[in-house]
């Protein structure tokens, strides 16, 4: 009993502690200055392979460059057209052709990147944001735009001042902890870090909502229990 009394004393000082210390974070990366980030008036260019990559990978960093008063732009290279799904998606959504919704299918980076710096200069973006070279689900798309922006950046293609920042893939464990995984988000090594509050958890499950077509049983899943919905951890080229 003596010896249990110092035990329980020095466990709880430690979970406060810890508790304090997450705290702490949650305060400091759902505030606008902490990301380190261009500041205000900054153009950003969102990169994505799908019409609800944004929703489902980004929002997180959509919400956060919105506290940063980034004007976003995005960036979208396929109409999200998979075989037998041609009635799903809007008249006005054609499939663009050299860059079709199919993970059979290799984009050519030569090509995507020809088409990003186009878009990149007509609209004087400062900041690039895509997947990382793991491409949040491996799909072959994400991880082509990885290497357009990657080709870019290494043969110093972008307009002098313009940054990349890459979405951080991690595993399929921490992938669906959701909010739990938040300590690890915080101590393992990132550039960026941007957290959602409860009522922009909300914002983001709206924006998926109007995927509705694609809206499956395991996308609904997706949506309640993927970090991604709440915490997005970014690492600059």
């Amino acid at each position: 009993m003596e010896v249990a009394v110092p035990l329980l004393c020095l466990a709880a000082t430690v979970l406060v502690w810890g508790v304090l210390w997450v705290w702490d974070s949650w305060e400091r990366v759902t505030r606008p200055e902490q990301a380190g980030l261009p500041g205000g008036g900054s153009r950003t260019l969102l990169v994505t392979a799908h019409p609800d990559d944004e929703a489902m990978f980004f929002a997180p960093t959509i919400l956060g460059l919105a506290r940063l008063r980034h004007q976003v732009f995005l960036l979208c290279f396929s109409a999200g057209l998979v075989p037998g799904d041609s009635g799903k998606r809007p008249p006005a959504a054609q499939q663009p052709r050299d860059f079709p919704d199919d993970p059979d299918v290799r984009w050519d980076p030569e090509r995507a990147a020809d088409v990003l710096l186009q878009h990149v200069e007509a609209n004087g973006i400062t900041l690039v944001v895509t997947f990382d070279e793991g491409g949040v689900s491996g799909h072959s798309n994400h991880v082509a735009l990885n290497a357009a922006v990657r080709t870019l950046h290494a043969e110093g293609k972008l307009p002098k001042g313009c940054l990349v920042l890459t979405l951080q893939s991690v595993n399929l464990l921490r992938k669906y902890l959701y909010l739990l995984d938040l300590p690890c988000s915080l101590l393992l090594a990132r550039d960026a870090l941007f957290v959602l509050t409860q009522r922009e958890v909300a914002q983001a499950q709206r924006a998926m909502s109007c995927h509705h077509s694609q809206l499956l049983w395991f996308r609904r899943l997706y949506v309640l229990f993927s970090r991604y919905m709440r915490i997005n951890s970014l690492n600059f080229l």
